[in-house]
């Protein structure tokens, strides 16, 4: 029995190095008028800072509204509301990135030089995506999208950019 503790033993001690390796990188947040809790995006990258391959971004809840801490998506929220699909960008710069909310608009995430970052278009010029705000009240049939804001930074100039878009 002690032989097979030991073997336990020596085989998390060489799992834990391979585990901290993962490091992330924050892309951006959806903020609701709900209440203070936040999904936050991150990249994750591997031991050679690259995007990690087998899964580049990942999206949590940091409750605010409650102690802070970190909690994880349940499976409704990645299937209905703050969840993405990814792929490999095909030329090989990145990945293609859509959420479940959004499909219509298309994110790439990349990373150039030290720098990770989520783009995509924020009113009608290319920016760097940093936050997305939803105003939304409770509704009978689930919760009604008042407006949706994004904000981010101009690829070109770096100041700022924002949008606000009003569901039809």
């Amino acid at each position: 029995m002690k032989k097979v503790m030991w073997w336990f033993a020596v085989l998390g001690l060489l799992a834990a190095p391979a585990a901290a390796q993962i490091k992330t990188s924050p892309l951006f947040i959806i903020e609701r008028s709900k209440n203070a809790n936040v999904v936050h995006y991150d990249a994750r990258l591997t031991a050679d800072g690259k995007l990690d391959p087998k899964e580049p971004v990942i999206a949590y809840w940091v409750l605010l509204a409650k102690d802070g801490r970190r909690e994880e998506l349940s499976w409704i929220e990645k299937k209905k509301a703050y969840g993405f699909d990814i792929k490999p960008d095909p030329s090989g710069k990145g990945y293609k990135m859509t959420l479940v909310g959004d499909p219509q608009r298309k994110i790439t995430v990349k990373k150039e030089g030290d720098d990770v970052r989520a783009e995509g278009v924020i009113d009608g010029r290319p920016a760097v995506l940093e936050k997305i705000y939803i105003k939304a009240s409770a509704g009978l049939t689930g919760p009604k999208v008042h407006y949706i804001e994004l904000n981010g930074r101009d690829l070109q100039t770096g100041g700022k950019r924002y949008q606000k878009i009003v569901p039809k």
